[in-house]
């Protein structure tokens, strides 16, 4: 029994020892062996391998695939002209050569990015401050972005290279800071209300002018049609007293009698009139007291 005790613990002992002497390298991964705080090999094909066991020799992996690293900083930057605004970033890179990365930044992705993050904020004060804020919004925007990543990719590539390679570099926002974006949008606002008063003022003075002159037109129309109507009805009464008169002529006496009766028609024609005269002597009822002969006929 002991004799078999021993055999078990015999094969665990030694399946321990050389599952400590493989690993698996997948195909998104570096496989570093370090020897003593040694670098020995780095394996960059996926795969199944061998080394030593610990303490002998250790693995550690990098991310070999593309990284992404944002802006952790918003502090306001200055511009050309000294105004303080807030640009947020981010940055896609990789790393290329694992052992110059192990030596000069370290041995995992976060070292990189910290140190990357570093020399990104200082390219992008730099690449800033040499611009206005129209030039950074607009119209230089792809200049700055190619610009930083230059000068990223000089810093990484320098006396001690970094082993990274930086892919590409995008500004995703450029702001004024929370105190000017407030004083812009007052300005904006006034300026805003500004134009929509001024529009309001001529809209009114439009109005006014538009009123006025459709009032002179109605009293143009108005005292035209007045004078066409008067025209109209100096002629009818022209055309009137004509045939009149010449119906008068015909028989004077009758004239003078309908006359008369036109007179006391105007005059006791309606209920309730009546006058104080002396009939025998007015000359108002002259043809009532005559009397009316008709003419002979023509």
């Amino acid at each position: 029994m002991n004799r078999i005790g021993f055999i078990g613990a015999t094969i665990v002992i030694l399946l321990a020892i050389l599952n400590s002497t493989m690993f698996v390298v997948d195909q998104r991964q570096f496989g570093v062996v370090n020897q003593f705080g040694e670098v020995q090999r780095v394996i960059t094909q996926p795969g199944l391998y061998f080394k030593f066991p610990p303490p002998f020799q250790n693995v550690t992996y990098l991310d070999k695939r593309l990284l992404t690293l944002e802006s952790r900083d918003i502090e306001p930057l200055l511009t050309a002209e000294k105004q303080r605004i807030v640009i947020e970033w981010f940055v896609r890179w990789h790393i290329t050569d694992p052992l110059e990365y192990i030596r000069n930044v370290g041995l995992d992705s976060d070292a990189g990015a910290q140190q990357l993050d570093r020399v990104m904020r200082n390219a992008v004060q730099d690449e800033i401050n040499r611009r206005t804020v129209g030039e950074i919004i607009a119209r230089q925007r792809d200049s700055l972005m190619a610009d930083v990543k230059s000068d990223v990719t000089k810093a990484i590539n320098g006396s001690k290279p970094w082993g990274i390679e930086v892919v590409d570099v995008r500004i995703t926002r450029a702001d004024y800071v929370a105190s000017i974006t407030e004083s812009v949008y007052k300005r904006m606002q006034a300026e805003r209300q500004r134009v929509a008063n001024e529009l309001r003022s001529t809209g009114v003075a439009d109005g006014e002018k538009i009123r006025a002159d459709a009032d002179r037109q109605r009293e143009v129309i108005v005292a035209d049609a007045y004078r066409a109507a008067q025209e109209v009805r100096g002629k009818g009464d022209a055309q009137a007293n004509q045939i009149y008169a010449d119906a008068f002529n015909q028989d004077p006496q009758f004239a003078e009698f309908y006359r008369s009766l036109g007179a006391y028609k105007e005059s006791i024609g309606k209920k309730g009139d009546f006058l104080v005269v002396d009939p025998a002597s007015s000359q108002f009822f002259n043809d009532f007291r005559k009397g009316f002969t008709p003419a002979p006929a023509r």
